[in-house]
This record gives structure tokens, sequence and C-alpha cells, in this order.
């Protein structure tokens, strides 16, 4: 039923109703499956900001990918109403990938967690930043396995008790922003935490505008193995470092009220970006690095000329004559 047709239904003249289009997508068009997550999971909130992503730019569903590798953070295509792809642990970049390749007209977003990137997805990792290739890159990160529960991942703090460290982790966690910023061909890197949906939804959206890989770590809470390891930045908003600019997070007045400790930083300042986030005393939020200019891998290697559909038959039967068994000729060669 049409806007129109309700309007005379409730008897309403539909000049006093706000003309709305027929096509347009709610928040309820992209939500999928119901959310099995634990109730207080920060994944809860990613995935609002998602769908709140992909109904403000009104994102046709079936125009958008959501790769996953393998965790709790992987559950996310089965929560949303488009096309997803639940795979491997540690292949969801590959997979992300190898999508946007053939079909560069989608929207692909990966959602990985701490263990699934850093750990077995560490090389794919690596090698799509240095590709560049347009995604939006979703890093959960709560410093722990949950959905194998409680094993120590790359991120856990040195010193925690887990089912795989009972007597504390041993090595200092690893930086994911560190890492990610000293990798050739990085032009979006960006950090930001699940409980100030404001701010998580402004990453989302300037990520998804970027003109190559965004990688954006959030730091998220797990309520059932690890709800105290980011307590000292919920009780203390001081340690959370705002980093504010026209090219990057700007706060309302609210947020600016309560989150004082602020710093103005260009993006485009690589080294200062790699100097805040090897920092120990302040959590930075925000976007640390952006360079629009960065090339991407697809582009570079983009065809001049599509080829016909005559073209691709051809290829495709001259591949299966390749491996295909020619029983006439067996026959005639006495081989059968």
């Amino acid at each position: 039923m049409t806007i129109k047709e309700k309007t005379s239904l409730f008897g309403l003249s539909s000049q006093c109703v706000l003309k709305v289009d027929d096509d347009y997508k709610t928040l309820e068009d992209y939500q999928g499956r119901i959310s099995r997550w634990c109730p207080g999971c920060g994944d809860n909130g990613i995935l609002t900001a998602a769908q709140r992503l992909c109904r403000d730019e009104q994102l046709p569903p079936e125009k958008c990918v959501f790769v996953s590798g393998i965790g709790c953070a992987a559950r996310f295509p089965h929560y949303m109403n488009t096309y997803g792809f639940h795979g491997l642990h540690g292949r969801a970049l590959p997979t992300a990938q190898g999508v946007k390749f053939r079909r560069p007209d989608l929207h692909v977003f990966v959602n990985m967690g701490d263990g699934d990137c850093c750990s077995i997805g560490t090389a794919h990792w690596i090698h799509a930043i240095r590709s560049n290739m347009k995604l939006v890159v979703m890093m959960h990160d709560n410093n722990i396995y949950g959905l194998t529960k409680n094993q120590a991942s790359p991120t856990t703090p040195i010193g925690r008790k887990t089912n795989t460290t009972p007597r504390g982790a041993w090595l200092k966690a690893l930086n994911p922003l560190t890492v990610t910023l000293g990798i050739t061909n990085a032009s979006f890197v960006a950090q930001v935490v699940e409980w100030l949906p404001e701010l998580l939804y402004d990453v989302i959206r300037q990520a998804f505008h970027h003109n190559g890989l965004a990688f954006i770590r959030i730091l998220q809470r797990c309520p059932h193995f690890t709800p105290d390891v980011f307590s000292n930045l919920l009780s203390d908003p001081k340690k959370l470092l705002m980093l504010e600019h026209e090219n990057g997070i700007k706060l309302s007045d609210t947020m600016a009220k309560l989150y004082q400790t602020r710093q103005q930083h260009d993006p485009s300042n690589l080294h200062r970006a790699r100097e805040i986030a090897e920092a120990d005393d302040l959590v930075p939020i925000g976007i640390l690095y952006k360079n629009e200019s960065v090339p991407r891998y697809e582009q570079l290697t983009k065809p001049k000329q599509k080829p016909t559909w005559e073209q691709r038959e051809t290829l495709l039967n001259n591949a299966f004559d390749r491996f295909g068994i020619n029983i006439d000729a067996r026959a005639a060669a006495g081989n059968i």
C-alpha cells in the first residue's frame, strides 16, 4: 500500500503528510535474525550502528555483503538482512577481497574478533591492508576468545588469567593500531568504543565513505569473560583521548563536557598517528590516520575492457577442455 493510499484510508489529505519515498528503507529492512549474543555484549551496539549506517545511506540490501570468520563477532552476517558470508577462522579478509574484486559495485563490510584477525588471520590482515581495497573492516576487540570460552588472545592484557594462561598472560598485549599503521599502504586507521554509540556510528560512517580499506578497532565489552577489562575507561572518562579534527570526529557539546581529555589531531599526519597509538597512558578515540591518495589494488588491476559473454564462454570451455577426459580419443588410441 502506498503512502497516498494509506492517507486516503484514514481520511487524511496527502498534502498534510511528509512525502516519503515508497522505496525508503527503514532499520527493520536491514535486520536479520534475532541476535543470540549475551545480554550486554558490545556486539549488539556495533550491529545497531551498522544497520543505522545502511538505513541512513539507503544502501540496497542486495548490494551489501557482510563477511566474517569465526567467533562471537562472526555471527554478524546472520543478523543483517543483506548478503553475507560466514567463513573460516581468520579467512574473512581474503574472502571479502575476492567478493570486492569480482563485484566492485557491492558494499563490502568485514567483521572479525581480536583472535580472528590478530592470530590465525594475521597474514591476511597485513596483506589486506597493503592491498587497500575498498572495504570497511571492523575488528571487535574484547581481549579474549569468547566463543571458545575464555582463552587468551593476542590482545589479552599481561597478567590476565584465562583457561590457557591460568597463571596470567605472559606477554604484553599486541597493539592492532601500531601494527596497522606500520603496514605499507595503510590508508585509514581508527579506534572507538562500543559504549559511545554517537562516536561509534560517526567513525563507521566515515570509514564507509573512505576511498580504500578502512580499519576500525572497536573496544567492546564481553559481559561473560572480560566484564572488567574496560571498567577503568568507563569509570574515568579522562582516560579516553578524543582526537578532534575537521577531517576526523567532532564531539557534540554534551560529549565535550563529559570527555574533556581532547586533542586536535590531523589524521593526515602518519608520524603523529604512530606516536599517539604507541602511548600507554591514554586510549585514543577517533581517526588516527586517513589518506585518500593511497592506490587501491582492484583499481590498479582493473581490466581496461570487460570480456563479452561469448569470450567468457570460450575461456571456460577452453579451461574445461584442458582437464576433461576425451573418452573417444582414448578408445581410438587403445588406452581403454
